[in-house]
């Protein structure tokens, strides 16, 4: 029986949900940074953790810097 990465509980087939190649609770695929409660393929994902698409991982992973999104005002 898989184990939920969240929690580290069994999960049952009524109750899962798959997604980052793992078997999930559903009220445990959360964003790691909101809270917000995800469904499967439609978030983002980052070194293993999920993660909603907005705003949290454009905020956290995306391009930064002054005058975001025009040329060359990009930092890495």
């Amino acid at each position: 029986m898989p184990k939920c990465p969240r929690c580290q509980k069994e999960v049952y087939f009524a109750e899962r949900v798959t997604s980052l190649g793992k078997d999930w609770h559903r009220p445990c695929l959360k964003c790691e940074k909101c809270g917000k409660t995800l469904s499967s393929g439609s978030h983002a994902e980052h070194e293993g953790k999920p993660y909603c698409h907005k705003p949290c991982y454009g905020a956290m992973f995306g391009p930064h810097g002054f005058g975001r999104g025009g040329t060359e005002s990009h930092t890495y």
